[in-house]
């Protein structure tokens, strides 16, 4: 008689199958092949949340300084200007008002003291 390993080895093969839709070919039916590329989406996944961030940031900063550089201001003067006056906008949303919302934008560099 054959052992298959019970209900704790189909929950284990169940949890991979789950983890490993949208995958073709062998690694979605061979628990072996499967086993590994589940592993690697993973430690993926967990590097590009990191990664994720890090990207978020470096498009916000591109943001601001172009509309900073539009006003004839260095990003790095504006967020100076805005340290010396205790303004605590973040980055974000700095971006988005200077995006979405340039009237606000000019606002908040003129508060800060500089030309708008």
């Amino acid at each position: 008689m054959r052992v298959k390993g019970g209900p704790k080895a189909k929950n284990r093969r169940k949890r991979l199958h789950k983890l490993s839709e949208g995958m073709t070919g062998r690694a979605r039916n061979t628990m072996a092949v499967t086993a590994e590329h589940v592993d690697r989406k993973l430690a993926y996944s967990y590097e590009h949340r990191k990664a994720k961030k890090r990207d978020f940031r470096a498009l916000w900063i591109t943001r601001i300084t172009a509309a900073a550089r539009a006003r004839g201001f260095s990003y790095s003067g504006l967020v100076r200007a805005m340290k010396l006056k205790n303004v605590t906008i973040n980055r974000k949303v700095l971006a988005d008002l200077a995006a979405t919302e340039p009237k606000a934008f000019d606002q908040v560099v003129k508060f800060v003291g500089l030309s708008a």
